[in-house]
């Protein structure tokens, strides 16, 4: 990389905030830094195009657990935790929802269903059995109950006449969200360069380094904000998953509203555009989709395009528009990792396939202890 002086001054010299990543969580960082530092220079580090992690690929669900994953959380989490977890992602999605309001990102508060398959009731009953606790459990943050059962609507097939509501839960769409944490960044004066994909960060001196293909770049302090990615920068428990998905071409009439969890939650769908979005069946696969690499599999497409025939869109004809993938961070625990790594680096990572409800507060967290004057 032959850099001209100008280049080299304008955004590789005398860097404050370095930050790794330019999907939710790095961006809301920089426009937190930017609040605390309203002087400081910060740049962000983007290795795609456009953000490569699940920022974009994700499925815009503004959700924060369906009865079935709560259930679940409770056999490896104390209860307090898990109220602990809700409770983040609600502030994170209100800290998203206010810093872009809910018409720029097409929020919209649809709910969220539950559906169980109808071949075995084990799963259906144990919510049912225990929803009464959970609505409980939940009652001190929603002032109100959570979950209720409902017949199951919009005519699906092949599953359990009885669906679990929750009005809360809401939809948006992520290419808006993006973008408009893109345009908020630049405006407030943040570098985001593109195609910048960093690859060691070391020590030099007092301060942290990194490389970018053959420069060495020095900043007074990097935050690790790339979560499924984070691996290749870090050594903690996060571990690349990625997430497959599919679109079908517009539907008419299409009748189906809000966000659906199938399945306990191995797959999910919603509607947007007059289509459905379908995602999920990482459990057919689970070592193979435990990757960091972006692709398609026959065997998670074929059954998501079948699920759609049998049970989502039983009497309607369907063409699929496209199929891609993204890159969640996860580990033994749901709790994010933020923390300093060693004098002038951070990390925000571990997001749990959550990033639209934590993102945006695990990055003001980021931003925060990043900038305590101790750090430096």
């Amino acid at each position: 990389m032959n850099l001209s002086y100008w280049e080299q001054q304008s955004w590789f010299a005398n860097i404050d905030f370095a930050i790794i990543g330019s999907g939710i969580v790095g961006l809301s960082c920089a426009l937190e830094l930017r609040e605390l530092h309203p002087e400081a220079k910060i740049v962000v580090f983007e290795k795609g195009t456009l953000p490569s992690g699940a920022s974009t690929k994700n499925a815009g669900f503004a959700c924060f657990g369906s009865m079935s994953e709560i259930l679940q959380d409770l056999e490896t989490h104390t209860p307090n935790e898990v109220v602990g977890l809700i409770s983040e992602r609600l502030k994170g999605l209100s800290t998203l929802r206010a810093a872009l309001t809910d018409q720029r990102i097409a929020y919209a508060q649809l709910g969220g269903y539950e559906l169980f398959p109808d071949t075995d009731s084990a799963v259906f009953d144990k919510c049912v059995k225990n929803l009464d606790a959970i609505n409980e459990l939940l009652f001190p943050i929603f002032s109100a109950n959570v979950f209720s059962v409902v017949d199951t609507p919009f005519g699906f097939e092949k599953v359990a006449p009885k669906a679990i509501f929750n009005k809360f839960e809401g939809q948006l769409d992520t290419g808006k969200m993006m973008t408009a944490l893109l345009e908020k960044a630049a405006s407030k004066g943040v570098l985001i360069l593109n195609n910048a994909l960093v690859k060691e960060i070391s020590q030099k001196g007092a301060s942290p380094v990194f490389t970018l293909g053959n420069l060495t770049v020095e900043a007074k302090s990097i935050c690790i904000a790339t979560n499924g990615f984070a691996k290749e920068l870090l050594q903690e428990d996060v571990q690349p998953a990625r997430a497959q998905v599919l679109i079908t071409k517009p539907i008419k009439n299409l009748a189906i509203k809000g966000t659906f969890h199938l399945d306990c939650g191995y797959y999910y769908f919603r509607n947007i555009d007059d289509r459905i979005l379908f995602g999920g069946a990482r459990n057919l696969a689970f070592d193979a989709e435990n990757t960091s690499q972006t692709g398609l599999t026959s065997i998670i497409q074929d059954k998501l395009e079948h699920l759609l025939k049998t049970t989502i869109l039983p009497q309607t004809p369907f063409e699929i528009d496209t199929r891609w993938s993204g890159i969640m961070g996860v580990g033994s625990q749901k709790k994010p990792i933020i923390k300093k790594l060693y004098p002038g680096v951070f990390c925000g990572v571990r997001l749990g396939g959550m990033g639209v409800a934590i993102g945006s507060s695990i990055g003001k967290e980021l931003a925060v202890l990043s900038s305590k004057k101790e750090q430096h």
